[in-house]
């Protein structure tokens, strides 16, 4: 299962309900340059718990905050793997 067009459809449509704009999504785009504020990414965080039953921040050990959009896909890729 590809977890890439989930991640990237929450975050649209979370960016919609929020009225934030977004920048063009990309793989290097850091998170806080997407639009997204703190409080938009613990809606995405809490809407990809629900639809990938997943969620990788709340695993042992220690998971390092991603700084991209694709350091969260990866994050998501290999907690659903």
């Amino acid at each position: 299962m590809s977890v890439r067009p989930i991640i990237l459809e929450n975050i649209v449509r979370i960016a919609q309900q929020q009225k934030k704009p977004l920048a063009p999504l990309t793989d290097e785009l850091p998170l806080l340059e997407s639009g997204l504020d703190s409080l938009c990414i613990a809606i995405l965080v809490a809407s990809l718990d629900d639809s990938l039953g997943v969620d990788p921040f709340d695993r042992d050990g220690d998971v390092a905050f991603p700084v991209t959009i694709g350091d969260l896909i990866g994050l998501y890729e290999h907690a659903t793997a």
